[in-house]
């Protein structure tokens, strides 16, 4: 394998040189902080656009010979995919919506039958149409008013996030003359005729509220958010009486609402901000249901009055319970479902409101993912939800809420005669430094040896409170049946284990993220599911900057490094409040304006702790129009490391020059991009 690497190093052009500036130096807390690769900033500057083609090139002249295998594993993953497909319909309105895809077509195509799943199909949107002539195109919002007649919907054809609002004409198929700039959040008022919207300011925050009028002139103000560590949305309660009105930080919240039959009345408080505590809330009867951690950092639910919500009224209904986390939480018409999370699965708690009674949905396997699905009739008879696992493809079911149990209405088919029974899952723990158990979620063939000499591919996340899903992925058999293992840390930072997990792994415990992930790797290597020179990690987003930072560490960990639009410029971006971001996740990552958040951060940010010596195999992946991480932070890190890396092993940067956080837009790109990942990866592994 060594060799294989050594030959494409010395048939590729030399890497390319990327000019040190004069530096700017940032002084702060008597630390002087350089940065030589800070004009890569420059967006509009034709040199950093060269710079980054130049890095496309040489990554392309060192991955040529993968060429046959790239196209290989596309045709592969493309192979399993049913290209002409449908989805489940829900119903909303007297109307069924779904949306298809058809084989040869990038984009789905949004349609509806009214009454009956065999009346005619209309076609309510065409993203391929709307995707003519563009390098990108995504679909934000899509929201019909309550008549049925108007469709409003968002695009963003850059990949910046920045999408553009529309409204639709459904019954003439003519787009009114309105148009949105910047919008977030949508919600429609019960006439049918009035819109609420969100839209952001420079930095990508949504701080304003606007309502406008079908037929008006100009939208009009409701509400602008001064606080820049808040976000505004708007919503509307599954039973259509109340619009919400919501303001949240990463710690604080308070929610707003108004009738949704009174559009120009007056909104009311359920409770004001106030430090640490988070609320939301949806609407059943006489009564708000609000999920709070006023009693607990993993939540509760109270119910209060529609005529007085605030706090002096609110009637627990379900406590505070330190092994469960209230994830979020949906009321019908006779029974509620809580989301709920325990040992780091998904959990469905389901009441019957009139009795009281209570039980959960069961689920079969030891690692898997479920989430609610389109649910959009507050009278529904059933609770729609999603499930998959590792083994599992996606499926859709109906919980008849009479019968107690589960009706499979489709299973996203797999072809090519994907046997799940061939592979086996697993949960099982590593222990930190400070003997913290640490869960990790692996698959692999059962034919896998287990001795220590299978390679793994290995990823993580580790922020934001977000759980990491052990979820399907019908690419991924590529690498399983390949004898690779996969797995996945659970590690702090996330929200696996409820709110403390995440405690314990933001702010000044930021480094518990890392150090986990570097328990998790070692203990998969001493368990023998993976050989050290056989391990290859992989994170996104800040899942890159846990790439960086464990490298940093420990440049021994791995064999090789997948690192995709990777927030590895941590000190310099916090300490820019005018990028997008920045303002709000002071309460993530900490403010370094503040002496003991400055000096914590430097001590692990990835570009900032560069050092002279060897480093693995990496692949680092970004986008030039990226909105959440800019490209500029990978493509700084690979320039400085280019300067200070000893060995001979691949260090590769690749820019998608017309497309944002998440990569391609199209779904035969996107396998494109996958197959690129998965072509370095076994390469580095010797399974190529």
């Amino acid at each position: 394998m060594r060799e294989v690497c050594v030959q494409q190093q010395e048939s590729a052009v030399p890497p390319p040189p990327v000019a040190r500036r004069e530096a700017r130096v940032v002084s702060i807390h008597g630390d002087a902080l350089p940065d030589d690769y800070f004009w890569l900033r420059e967006k509009s500057n034709p040199e950093v656009a060269a710079c980054l083609e130049a890095e496309n090139a040489y990554a392309a002249a060192v991955l040529r010979p993968t060429e046959p295998m790239r196209q290989q594993l596309y045709e592969e993953m493309l192979s399993r995919i049913k290209q002409t497909d449908l989805s489940v319909p829900y119903l909303q309105d007297g109307y069924f919506y779904y949306s298809r895809t058809e084989e040869g077509k990038q984009y789905p195509i949004y349609c509806r039958k009214h009454g009956s799943l065999d009346a005619a199909e209309e076609v309510t949107l065409d993203v391929n149409e709307l995707a003519r002539g563009e390098k990108f195109m995504a679909l934000g919002v899509y929201t019909v008013s309550d008549d049925g007649r108007y469709l409003a919907y968002s695009t963003d054809n850059s990949g910046f996030r920045q999408y553009t609002l529309r409204i639709k004409d459904l019954s003439s198929g003519e787009l009114l003359p309105f148009a949105a700039e910047k919008t977030v959040s949508v919600a429609w008022a019960a006439d049918s005729r009035t819109l609420f919207y969100t839209i952001e300011d420079a930095a990508k925050r949504p701080y304003r509220v606007m309502r406008c009028a079908l037929g008006g002139t100009q939208a009009e103000l409701v509400r602008e958010e001064p606080d820049e560590r808040f976000r505004l949305s708007v919503s509307r309660s599954l039973s259509r009486e109340f619009l919400f009105l919501s303001a949240a930080s990463h710690t604080a919240s308070e929610v707003r609402f108004l009738r949704a039959g009174q559009p120009h009345g007056e909104w009311s408080l359920i409770a004001a901000r106030a430090p640490e505590h988070e609320y939301d809330a949806v609407h059943h009867g006489d009564s708000f249901y609000i999920r709070t951690n006023s009693g607990g950092r993993n939540f509760r639910l109270v119910r209060a009055p529609v005529s007085a919500p605030g706090p002096g009224n609110w009637v627990e209904v379900v406590p505070h319970r330190p092994e469960v986390m209230l994830e979020g939480m949906e009321f019908f018409e006779g029974h509620s479902v809580l989301y709920e999370r325990e040992q780091g699965l998904p959990q469905f708690r389901i009441t019957e409101l009139g009795s009281g009674e209570t039980w959960r949905i069961a689920f079969p396997e030891p690692a898997y993912t479920a989430s609610a699905a389109a649910n959009r009739e507050f009278r529904a008879a059933a609770f729609r939800y999603a499930y998959n696992s590792l083994i599992t493809p996606s499926s859709v079911f109906d919980y008849d809420f009479a019968s107690r149990q589960s009706k499979l209405l489709k299973q996203t088919e797999v072809l090519g005669g994907y046997d799940p029974s061939r592979y086996q899952s697993r949960r099982i723990h590593a222990t930190a430094a400070d003997g913290t158990r640490i869960p990790i979620s692996l698959v692999a063939r059962k034919d896998t040896p287990q001795d220590g000499t299978a390679p793994m591919l290995l990823t993580g996340y580790g922020a934001y409170g977000h759980s990491y899903p052990p979820s399907f992925s019908s690419n991924r058999i590529s690498l399983l049946d390949r004898g690779m293992v996969f797995a996945i840390a659970h590690i702090r930072g996330g929200g696996e284990l409820g709110k403390p997990w995440h405690d314990q792994g933001r702010m000044l415990n930021k480094r518990n993220t890392f150090t986990d992930f570097i328990a998790c790797a070692d203990s998969l290597v001493a368990q023998k599911y993976a050989a050290r020179d056989g391990l290859v990690i992989q994170g996104g987003s800040a899942g890159g900057l846990l790439m960086g930072a464990a490298v940093n560490m420990r440049p021994d960990l791995c064999k090789a490094v997948v690192s995709l639009v990777p927030f590895v410029d941590v000190l310099n971006s916090m300490l820019d409040e005018s990028l997008p971001l920045t303002v709000g996740e002071f309460e993530e990552w900490g403010n370094p304006k503040v002496k003991e958040h400055y000096h914590y951060i430097r001590s692990y940010c990835p570009y900032t702790n560069l050092q002279r010596g060897a480093y693995p195999a990496m692949l680092i992946r970004t986008s030039f129009n990226d909105s959440q991480v800019m490209y500029w932070e990978p493509a700084k890190y690979v320039a400085r490391l280019r300067t200070l890396k000893t060995d001979s092993n691949p260090l590769l940067l690749h820019t998608n020059m017309a497309a944002g956080h998440g990569g391609a837009s199209g779904r035969y790109d996107a396998l494109r991009e996958a197959a690129f990942d998965y072509a370095f990866i076994l390469t580095q592994t010797g399974l190529a």
